[in-house]
């Protein structure tokens, strides 16, 4: 019986959704830090582009 309990599908709750995004999995880990500085310096850089060669 102890084994079913183990398999059984998780709560749709918060708890069940924070076990879930918990657990490990495999690929690139980056900080999200990381990933808005990123994205600044994109937009940052697009801006800076568009006023140093304007079109037409």
């Amino acid at each position: 019986m102890s084994s079913k309990k183990k398999n059984a599908p998780l709560p749709a709750s918060s708890a069940g959704l924070l076990r879930f995004f918990e657990d490990e999995t495999r690929g690139i880990k980056i900080r999200p830090e990381i990933v808005l500085g990123i994205t600044g310096a994109v937009i940052g850089a697009s801006i800076m582009i568009r006023i140093l060669f304007p079109v037409g």
